[in-house]
């Protein structure tokens, strides 16, 4: 018996993603001018105001009002008619020192193990899945490439009466067996001018959002829901407050896998929210590319100072071609959990993070990250192929965590 499943995203002009965007970009200026730096930047964006706040530690100099407003600009918030304006909101900045107790745990001079050790406590998933070439969820990939498609057709696609807020929601139908086969559903709502009728925005997102996008999962029988009160006129931040960190499940798979509950944006890596969110991503991508399972979810939990995980946890879903046991075993040998190596394999101290604020952190393929990659199915297929041997010839493993 066939099942649904709905995912929403969100564009960069969403007020929430707004924020999000702007966090990073305070974090890229920061790793741009000291790869070292560590910020913790949180935003808050209403009518006429954002506030920026936080903790930092860092040998550059941020401009943070600056940098705030480029991003609103760039955002597409640059005429005062849309009720947000780069030029004219107050930018109010309350950043501060990282606390001294933190920089025990993370600084490897001081931590008394000398290794640098998780920048908090917490639990971090990744999940990869079949369903689409860039292995992630059906319902959260096609919603993110309609809010994508909705920025691109404002700014370069001849749709001007649009403007930057909006959001997006697909339903997918699954066959019993889990293969998605058709989309049931389509919600879009987009910000827009107040002289455009509604039969107008309707027909367009349509034909040139809606159907590029969707086009070989739409039926006769797909509904759409384009703009369902009528009028979306107020939108950024005057339509609804702003806040970095509170769209946690666009950014990861839509609700499709568990979330830790961490929050991404304004955090550098040092924080595990973000660095072992990657790493659990880039993890089970392998598991799934090497043909080790169709869907793998891993889990990943720390102690704040301590470098190596307390636990690692996979689940393939009744999936896997070996026991999540033996995956387990696997992983152990073939990544570093340690937040220094992560942040090294995947090339964390990079400024990188701005591009990833909206439209998700996961499935990039479109973006030079690394936990997108997967050069070690090589090596993770080989450890799985002498684990299972081990095990076949009764000598017992432990996983160290």
């Amino acid at each position: 018996m066939s099942y649904f499943f709905t995912s929403e995203s969100v564009t960069e002009g969403h007020p929430d993603k707004l924020c999000d965007q702007i966090s990073d970009a305070i974090l890229d200026e920061a790793l741009k001018q000291d790869p070292h730096a560590h910020v913790a930047c949180e935003c808050l964006a209403t009518t006429g105001l954002v506030v920026v706040a936080g903790e930092m530690r860092t040998k550059g100099y941020i401009p943070i009002a600056e940098v705030a407003r480029r991003t609103i600009q760039e955002i597409g918030y640059d005429d005062a008619t849309y009720g947000f304006d780069h030029k004219a909101c107050s930018v109010v900045v309350s950043v501060g020192e990282q606390s001294a107790d933190i920089q025990l745990g993370v600084d490897e001079e001081k931590n008394e193990k000398k290794e640098q050790g998780a920048g908090d406590q917490g639990l971090m998933f990744g999940f990869a899945c079949s369903e689409t070439p860039e292995l992630m969820p059906l319902p959260i990939s096609l919603a993110h490439r309609l809010t994508k498609r909705l920025a691109q057709v404002r700014k370069a696609n001849g749709l001007t009466y649009l403007r930057p807020d909006g959001k997006s929601q697909v339903t997918v139908q699954y066959s019993d067996s889990g293969v998605p086969e058709r989309v049931a559903c389509v919600v879009v709502s987009t910000q827009h001018a107040e002289t455009v009728e509604h039969d107008q925005i309707e027909r367009d997102i349509i034909e040139h959002v809606i159907k590029p996008v969707c086009g070989k999962y739409l039926d006769a029988r797909t509904q759409y829901h384009i703009n369902p009160t009528g009028r979306f006129v107020i939108g950024g931040p005057p339509g609804d407050c702003g806040l970095t960190g509170r769209k946690i499940i666009v950014d990861t798979y839509g609700g499709y896998s568990r979330h830790g509950g961490g929050a991404f944006s304004g955090k550098d890596p040092s924080k595990v929210d973000r660095s072992a969110a990657y790493a659990a991503r880039w993890i089970a991508k392998h598991v799934v590319k090497a043909g080790l399972a169709g869907k793998c979810e891993v889990q990943i939990a720390y102690a704040i100072g301590v470098a190596r995980p307390v636990s690692v946890h996979v689940d393939t879903f009744g999936t896997g071609s070996v026991s999540d046991r033996v995956l387990e075993q696997a992983l152990d040998t073939v990544f570093d959990l340690r937040p220094a190596a992560i942040i090294a394999d995947l090339e964390l101290l990079k400024p990188q993070y701005r591009a990833l604020a909206a439209y998700g952190h996961m499935g990039r393929e479109d973006l030079p990250v690394k936990w997108e990659e997967t050069p070690r199915i090589k090596d993770l297929l080989k450890a799985v192929s002498e684990i299972t041997q081990k095990n076949v010839s009764g000598a017992p493993r432990m996983v160290a965590v």
